[in-house]
């Protein structure tokens, strides 16, 4: 799937390098996110998709390379820019992220009250609204301590796209979840999309549900980018590290161990100290 139209890309991710400490997870990414579009991310443990989404809020730089959100380089803003534009995006954690403090219609109402001076009357209708969309209208009183995994992440889907984002982001949204909920949120995430005519962001490890819900897939691995395509397309490649990774295989180019010495080569176990 080629996008030409830079119109129509929301994020445009171009030879970024992020490094932690001596180790390189980003070695030249590029992808576009086209507006509109379920984009589900993928990849083995510590490939940096999740580093991806902190760039794309501002919360990283990178060494190299740059990250565009509606056509801004996102770490050249200054805070006021920043700000604005975190106003346009949506987030869901990976562990919901809910304020255990606050009611599930205080968590709904907090960024619309942040961000907006909209009367009380319309956040309670615009909140009832976002409850409603995710099945939990009825459970708006509970604490995030009352709900199952299934519900808190429902109502951290609701929060993520209180504000109808340009731009929503879900870090592995279905990990720790029953089929039943799974299937929920991740048809959720489609509807919504849909309705909204937001652009989303599924970073996740569920390679099935990515393929039944995604428009684009991207597949990163060891730093760059590995794969892409429409699901379909991605089903039926024969490029021997997607093949691997889409239809779930144990012997591949993607390797389990991370490295090491070679068995019976003595580890240097004072490394610490």
């Amino acid at each position: 799937m080629q996008v030409n139209d830079s119109s129509e890309i929301v994020v445009d991710v171009v030879d970024v390098r992020v490094s932690y400490g001596a180790r390189e997870v980003l070695k030249g990414l590029s992808l576009k996110i086209p507006r509109g579009k379920v984009v589900a991310i993928l990849g083995a443990s510590g490939c940096g998709k999740s580093t991806l989404l902190r760039m794309i809020g501002g919360q990283l730089r990178p060494r190299r390379g740059h990250v565009k959100v509606g056509g801004q380089v996102v770490h050249k803003l200054d805070s006021e820019g920043l700000y604005a534009m975190r106003r346009k995006m949506g987030m869901m954690f990976q562990v919901s992220g809910l304020f255990s403090d606050l009611s599930v219609y205080e968590n709904i109402a907090f960024p619309m009250r942040e961000h907006t001076e909209l009367p009380e009357e319309l956040i309670r209708e615009l909140v009832l609204m976002k409850l409603n969309a995710v099945g939990l209208r009825g459970a708006y009183k509970l604490m995030p301590g009352d709900l199952s995994g299934g519900m808190s992440r429902r109502v951290a889907l609701a929060r993520a796209i209180a504000m109808d984002p340009m731009l929503a982001m879900y870090d592995e949204p279905f990990a720790g979840l029953d089929p039943i909920s799974l299937n929920v949120i991740a048809d959720l995430i489609r509807r919504l999309n849909d309705s909204l005519g937001t652009t989303s962001i599924v970073v996740t490890y569920d390679v099935n549900e990515a393929l039944k819900i995604a428009d684009l897939v991207y597949i990163i691995g060891d730093g760059v980018l590995a794969g892409e395509g429409t699901p379909e397309q991605m089903r039926g490649s024969e490029d021997p590290f997607v093949y691997q990774f889409i239809h779930l295989q144990p012997d591949g180019p993607i390797k389990f161990h991370y490295p090491s010495r070679p068995i019976g080569v003595d580890l240097d176990l004072n490394w610490a100290g």
